[in-house]
């Protein structure tokens, strides 16, 4: 209840909370267009992935190939990932995170914070 008596107006209440699902499904598509880079050994691999963290492009330099080790050059690209996705996180954060604080700050299921 309301001090004074008055009742919470329900009409608005979903109003605003359609508003804030509308807002974070508008964040999210945003996060699935953009692209974010990440790279390894100082950008002889370099990996790219979308906001919501799925792999677009994997670039390598042939100074990184070298048959006779292929684990250095598989650890590159695993870092090269790695590193694009933690920057995927932030701009989620960055994106996504004022939105969660306005559903309560609980957080949102499925998303890092």
């Amino acid at each position: 209840m309301i001090p004074g008596g008055g009742q919470p107006n329900m009409q608005q209440l979903l109003q605003q909370a359609q508003k804030m699902q509308q807002d974070l499904a508008n964040a999210q598509e945003e996060l699935a267009r953009t692209e974010v880079d990440g790279q390894a050994g100082g950008g002889l691999v370099k990996a790219t992935v979308t906001g919501s963290g799925e792999l677009r492009a994997l670039v390598i330099d042939p100074k990184a190939v070298d048959p006779e080790d292929t684990e250095t050059l598989a650890d590159l690209v695993v870092a090269a990932v790695q590193a694009a996705n933690e920057n995927a996180q932030a701009l989620q954060q960055q994106k996504l995170g004022p939105l969660a604080q306005g559903l309560g700050g609980g957080g949102i299921p499925g998303l890092p914070f």
